[in-house]
């Protein structure tokens, strides 16, 4: 979405990270900045796994991969005469803290321009709170250097960097294009139903979300089960790199409470395709349209993609009233069955009697989508980077012009 609108004002944006899709043109794969890589997760596991003393070697280590790592971006900055870079959480999050280390000391070294894009600090995941690499974390997580504008999604996220800090932020939060409305059901993603075995007259609930614990999955399972309705639950995600303890105890929920469940994220990509067996491949964009609600009872999350995405497909949602959306999303306007991290009888009430007003449901939806279109469009990212990029080169055009 940044690089769309890059791309409006004249730039020509370039990527360098540890697995790509991108044009190869425009393409820098560096397999070792990836947080799967080998020695990257080696180096991860011995600096958050539980003690307070860093040995030397593990010192060592690190400022031998961030080395490589260093000269790699510099073989980028030099092969495609970059003006300004966008790091996007990679100096904020420690999941390849080498790299983290290479692009600060890379900024300090050339004072290039920078938009730091932060989605979450390390300081709001309990796994990274216990650790022999603070000072590493406090240099790089993210740097405080001159040249660097460091962007937030949520409000929360710029309280915190600023008093923990002294770094001052824009917030800029996540979009979608609401400008232009959803394509229509094709030909293509027309059988979604009946590939994943979801009968006509049975309830489409999607949960479009990872299987991490902090989604709250398991309330997703407890609210379809007290419907008391023909229904399915439709994960579209797998756990990522948090686990897998989390997703069996989900399938062990929904045995107990006899709810069908279905784990779909072998079928799910980011474009549609097909596997080798000739299988297709469809995006989550796909699913949407063939849902009756959606689920986001997340307890915690950075901003809400999926809410987004809820909103711009006009469904109707099931929003846990986590702390960023009760702070920055909620007061805006939006309508949603809420829960406070539990359901309730009220939840369930009101969950049928709006699966059952589809008057109702349609005037929800309108009014939400209108709301996003004011706040949380491409205009509003549009504007936000045009004054980020006029700090750098005072206008909005080609710094090469």
């Amino acid at each position: 979405k940044w690089a769309e609108i890059f791309d409006n004002f004249g730039f020509k944006s370039f990527y360098m990270a540890g697995e790509l899709d991108t044009d190869p043109a425009v393409s820098f794969t560096v397999e070792e900045t990836h947080f799967k890589h080998p020695e990257a997760l080696r180096l991860y596991k011995q600096a958050f796994n539980g003690g307070d003393t860093r040995p030397r070697k593990l010192s060592k280590d690190m400022h031998i991969f961030r080395d490589l790592l260093k000269d790699k971006i510099y073989e980028f900055i030099e092969k495609f005469n970059l003006d300004m870079i966008v790091p996007q959480n990679t100096l904020t999050i420690p999941l390849n803290i080498p790299l983290a280390m290479a692009i600060t000391e890379v900024i300090a070294e050339t004072n290039i321009p920078v938009i730091a894009h932060h989605h979450d600090f390390f300081w709001e995941r309990k796994r990274f709170l216990r650790n022999c690499v603070w000072d590493y974390l406090g240099a790089n997580y993210p740097p405080h250097l001159n040249s660097i504008q460091h962007v937030v999604i949520n409000s929360s996220a710029r309280h915190q960097l600023g008093l923990r800090t002294g770094i001052s932020s824009t917030l800029i939060p996540n979009v979608m294009n609401f400008e232009n409305p959803v394509p229509p059901i094709d030909e293509y993603n027309a059988d979604v139903r009946k590939v994943f075995g979801i009968d006509d007259d049975e309830l489409f609930v999607l949960q479009p979300t990872r299987v991490v614990q902090r989604k709250g999955i398991e309330h997703a399972i407890e609210l379809v089960a007290r419907l008391k309705r023909k229904a399915v639950l439709v994960i579209s995600h797998a756990s990522g790199d948090e686990g897998y303890e989390y997703e069996l105890r989900v399938k062990e929920f929904a045995e107990l409470l006899n709810i069908r469940a279905l784990f779909i994220s072998e079928s799910i990509a980011d474009e549609r395709g097909y596997t080798e067996k000739g299988e297709k491949i469809y995006s989550l964009q796909d699913i949407y349209p063939h849902a009756d609600l959606v689920s986001y009872p997340s307890l915690q999350e950075g901003f809400g993609n999926a809410f987004l995405e809820a909103v711009y497909f006009k469904k109707p949602i099931l929003v846990n009233n986590y702390s960023i959306y009760a702070y920055d999303i909620k007061p805006k306007g939006f309508e949603a069955i809420e829960m406070d991290n539990f359901i309730s009888q009220a939840t369930v009430d009101a969950t049928n009697k709006l699966l059952d007003d589809p008057a109702e449901i349609k005037r929800i939806t309108d009014k939400n989508y209108e709301l996003s279109l004011k706040h949380y469009s491409y205009t509003v990212l549009k504007n936000k980077l045009q004054s980020l990029v006029e700090n750098v080169w005072g206008r909005p055009a080609n710094p090469c012009d």
